[in-house]
């Protein structure tokens, strides 16, 4: 039936920005899982709590044991987390995710830019042995590609449930962010004011971006998919100025107080 065009409109379609977490499931052995989510939710209970969930399998399709994904479902769902969809999934994996009402998304670009070469028999016998974990929660990283340039700065404190995003280059905010706020940038962020939002850095998987901050009292900082919620946050850079930026794949904070370097 064609709607009326006297009547008002009852919904809108529209594209969005949503930062979700992915979770990268490394193995297919649940116990290992489950007990390193729970590990992970208790660090910060009230952050995960019915939080979203993307599940990433692209790390297990060369895995000779099935992943039982109801499985993997109910045990992720009794830790009060949301999982919406999956990524990087096979058919019978896809099939399976409809089945149980989730949506099926294409393969991270950023994974498949950072896919490991297959190994000859020669380099594996040079190779240290890794010992995988079975999951790894990351900021997703689901952003559109960057143009490059442009600076946008904020001279108004960004409130609770506000969202402010740059993904052309540095953001600048000269005053405080507050909680449930949050923040996102392609390049650098710069907050002069007190950040105890959430702040998303290098949101396009740039490794080099830094957040510098006046007074750091963030729910989450992440540089480039890396983050922390703030039960995490070093104890003797809280409510201090300090720059965060990624060094060897681990967020690392200094002190913008020369004399405290």
């Amino acid at each position: 039936m064609a709607a009326n065009p006297a009547t008002p409109p009852a919904i809108e379609l529209k594209g969005n920005l949503l930062t979700l977490m992915v979770l990268r499931i490394l193995s297919t052995d649940l116990e290992q899982i489950a007990a390193q989510l729970t590990d992970k939710v208790a660090q910060a209970p009230n952050f995960f709590h019915q939080a979203p969930l993307v599940l990433d399998f692209n790390a297990i399709q060369a895995e000779d044991e099935p992943l039982d994904l109801p499985a993997l479902i109910q045990l992720i769902r009794q830790r009060n987390l949301v999982p919406v969809a999956v990524r990087s999934a096979n058919e019978q994996q896809q099939a399976l995710a409809v089945s149980l009402s989730l949506g099926v998304l294409s393969a991270s670009p950023r994974a498949e830019r950072n896919a490991k070469p297959i190994a000859t028999p020669e380099a594996d016998a040079k190779a240290e042995p890794e010992v995988p974990a079975p999951t790894e929660l990351t900021a997703i990283d689901t952003f559109p590609q960057p143009y490059i340039g442009a600076t946008k700065i904020i001279t108004q404190p960004v409130r609770s449930g506000q969202q402010v995003v740059n993904l052309q280059g540095d953001l600048i905010i000269l005053a405080s962010v507050s909680p449930g706020a949050e923040i996102l940038s392609h390049r650098h962020i710069h907050v002069y004011g007190a950040l105890r939002g959430r702040v998303l850095a290098g949101v396009n998987g740039d490794t080099e971006a830094r957040i510098f901050c006046q007074q750091l009292e963030a729910e989450l900082v992440s540089v480039a998919g890396h983050y922390q919620v703030n039960e995490e946050l070093p104890d003797q850079f809280r409510g201090k100025a300090v720059q965060v930026f990624l060094e060897e794949e681990r967020l690392k904070y200094q002190s913008l107080d020369p004399s405290q370097r």
